[in-house]
């Protein structure tokens, strides 16, 4: 990997967290439930401490954060916010449910990101390895699986007879 390709490549996946974590404070403020809340909450300080993780390799190896980039993520996350309340005006279970389908998606992505970094023989990130960041990962997603398939449940329930 050229350090040109690294640089993309992690910073593509920092702006990735900064796109999750502001999705997961709009998602703590806009659904009811303390059950949801705290789950969401637990869920994004864990992602915080993830993203902790990658800034930390990425000082270690030299590598810039893109300020540029996560710009561009944070404007994403604002857009997908108004997609979201067009598709679901009155904030309930579509909404959650793409929400989580699209954090889902993206903490298979960090966990794919671990690996490859793993498989590229990059160095562990500082005080962790990359095995344990994957099963942090997957245990992310586990959660976010249970409550994503919730939402499910409640926003595609079709009513008996139609």
């Amino acid at each position: 990997m050229s350090k040109d390709h690294l640089t993309t490549y992690l910073n593509d996946h920092l702006a990735g967290s900064v796109t999750a974590l502001e999705l997961l404070s709009y998602l703590e403020n806009e659904q009811g439930g303390r059950i949801l809340k705290h789950s969401l909450a637990e869920l994004r300080a864990d992602i915080t401490e993830d993203r902790d993780k990658l800034e930390g390799l990425m000082k270690q190896i030299a590598i810039p954060t893109s300020l540029v980039r996560k710009a561009a993520a944070w404007l994403t996350e604002k857009a997908a916010q108004v997609k979201l309340r067009m598709d679901d005006p009155d904030h309930g279970a579509l909404l959650l449910l793409e929400a989580l389908d699209a954090l889902s998606i993206g903490i298979e992505g960090k966990r794919l990101l671990w690996l490859a970094l793993s498989a590229a023989g990059l160095p562990n990130p500082p005080e962790t390895d990359y095995q344990s960041l994957q099963r942090r990962a997957e245990q992310q997603r586990r959660r976010v699986e249970e409550l994503r398939l919730q939402a499910a449940r409640s926003a595609l329930d079709m009513p008996t007879g139609s």
